[in-house]
């Protein structure tokens, strides 16, 4: 399997969740208020919308699932109400909360949804256990 032979739909997906799983540290580290935290935080925002939307139109018929929605879809509603609550306690100033509802869609949105990705039976899992490491 290579990036060539997947649906345009996938290989967005892939492009924009990897990219915030990298970007989302810096957001989430970066001296809250600074332009460092403000820039990163609108990026990771949008990667992040971007990646859920693009996860809507990636189907499989195969798995358990429910008209082409498998249970790492659930992830995508989880995405989409994280960033509008996000947004949502920010525009209130209640820091804390906005804090606690960032670190909780990053760690469910990207790094939840990159551990479903890379189980064996699924593509991302595929390539690093069998393609990159070897692995039987």
């Amino acid at each position: 399997m290579t990036l060539s032979s997947l649906s345009p739909a996938i290989v967005i997906h892939l492009f924009l969740a990897l990219a915030a799983l990298l970007l989302g540290p810096v957001a989430l580290r970066a001296r809250k208020g600074s332009r460092l935290h403000r820039a990163a935080g609108y990026a990771w925002v949008t990667l992040m919308l971007g990646a859920a939307l693009s996860s809507v139109f990636i189907r499989d018929f195969e798995l358990p699932n429910l008209w082409g929605y498998t249970p790492i879809h659930i992830l995508t509603v989880v995405t989409f109400a994280g960033i509008a609550g996000g947004i949502f306690f920010i525009v209130q100033r209640r820091i804390d909360r906005h804090r606690q509802v960032m670190w909780s869609t990053y760690l469910g949105g990207c790094v939840g949804a990159g551990v479903f990705a890379l189980l064996p039976n699924r593509f991302l899992g595929q390539v690093v256990w069998h393609h990159w490491l070897a692995v039987a």
